[in-house]
């Protein structure tokens, strides 16, 4: 059965964003893009956060430079998501920051009935595309609320909290207050 890799083989590598797809497809290496698992990238209500009239905005960001996986990603957004619409229904504007481009390969090894040795393949073999990733540096954000009154941004916060566990980095949460005058521009 296959499955994927654990996320620390791709989360802390130093890589190159690999997005390139050939237009001759008998010349591309990768065949096929694999499709996007985010299905949303902003929820709630956007037309309120527009005009200005969320003035609480929590910001969840990474600390560190990393590879977030789509799937992790589309976790986090449901979770997120479900946590504001149970507590805190129509009041809030939630956003994916990051949309992920960077096409993750992988050479898959087989072993043997004995399992004393290992199908080592090709030396340079390039892999098989078995998802994306968004490829972020230290200091990006990773999801943002917009929230109106101090008791949703404990709800908020609180969602923040328990999705920390899901991402393969470490995060703070940036809290700020919006004045009105500035969303009034």
């Amino acid at each position: 059965m296959a499955t994927l890799r654990k996320a620390n083989a791709y989360s802390k590598r130093k890589t190159v964003p690999y997005t390139r797809v050939s237009k001759r497809k008998n010349r591309a290496y990768i065949k096929v893009v694999p499709p996007q698992k985010i299905v949303k990238f902003s929820m709630g209500d956007g037309n309120t956060y527009e005009t200005g009239k969320y003035s609480h905005r929590l910001a969840l960001v990474t600390t560190e430079a990393v590879q977030i996986r789509h799937n992790a990603l589309e976790s986090c957004r449901q979770y997120v998501n479900k946590v504001l619409d149970k507590g805190i229904p129509g009041q809030y504007f939630f956003r994916v920051v990051p949309f992920p481009h960077h096409i993750q390969r992988e050479n898959k090894m087989l072993t043997g009935a004995g399992a004393d040795r290992m199908q080592t393949g090709m030396q340079l073999s390039f892999g098989k595309c078995i998802g994306k990733s968004a490829i972020l540096k230290a200091d990006s954000e990773i999801f943002f609320i917009a929230v109106s009154t101090p008791k949703a941004v404990v709800v908020a916060r609180q969602a923040f909290k328990e999705i920390k566990s899901k991402l393969p980095c470490k995060t703070r949460v940036v809290y700020e207050v919006i004045s009105d005058s500035v969303k009034k521009e």
